[in-house]
């Protein structure tokens, strides 16, 4: 981990699926990982609207498998407000019935990954639980529950059904584990970056306590190359598309 209040991890799991938005019948993920997702994954071990999460670099370790399933989703969202009515005993039912809501959709995903992701964080500007938060503080957090193998919500892979086998910090990756299929200048085309929501952030209501956030998002893209498994994202993220 490096001084500048960066970290390096490696994360591994049976399955992943980082889905390519051009293709909205079935999911078909991308060779690698998405920017997007990691940051997400990071942000089940530990997040705080004061941070943000910089991906830097990805290293791909396992040749990259394909395997096709299909499997019964769930079509619909338990509704906010029924769920709040019930909290506060004015009745509502905020329950799904799967019978009733249940979708198969076929599936290409990614089996047997190990990944490195190199990040770093930055501050925002947004709330702060203490006035005396500073980027020390969020470091050290982040390095403990790192070593310790703590999250507040399962990490996954891309798809909520694809958890994280196992997630650790290193001091550097072990760039001589690479597979050999992976060596080589590989172009990945047009990737998704990731989403960036309307409200950045900040609650529409501007109410901390109850807030209310935007789902209208856009999506950004990236052409990045994979040279010898290792995806330099933070060369590649000076030419995002929107």
């Amino acid at each position: 981990m490096s001084s500048d209040y960066g970290f390096k991890i490696m994360v591994s799991g049976d399955y992943a699926c980082f889905t390519r938005p051009e293709l909205k019948v079935e999911r078909v993920s991308y060779d690698v990982p998405t920017p997007g997702a990691l940051e997400g994954l990071i942000k089940c071990v530990y997040w705080k609207p004061a941070i943000r999460y910089i991906i830097d670099e990805i290293v791909v370790f396992n040749p990259i498998n394909f395997i096709n399933i299909r499997r019964n989703e769930v079509k619909d969202k338990v509704n906010l407000s029924a769920v709040k009515s019930a909290m506060n005993g004015k009745g509502g039912e905020p329950e799904i019935y799967t019978k009733e809501s249940i979708n198969q959709r076929g599936g290409m995903v990614l089996r047997d990954v190990l990944y490195g992701v190199g990040f770093h964080f930055e501050l925002t500007g947004l709330r702060s639980d203490h006035e005396d938060e500073g980027e020390a503080k969020h470091f050290n957090i982040l390095r403990r529950r790192l070593e310790n193998g703590q999250c507040f919500r399962q990490p996954v892979l891309g798809c909520r059904e694809f958890s994280v086998r196992e997630i650790y910090p290193v001091e550097e990756f072990p760039y001589e584990k690479i597979h050999e299929s992976l060596k080589g200048d590989r172009d990945l085309g047009f990737m998704l970056y990731r989403m960036e929501f309307e409200d950045k952030g900040r609650p529409l209501n501007g109410d901390w306590d109850e807030p209310k956030f935007s789902d209208s998002a856009r999506p950004s893209f990236y052409r990045p190359h994979m040279v010898d498994g290792v995806i330099d994202v933070a060369k590649y993220r000076e030419e995002l598309r929107c």
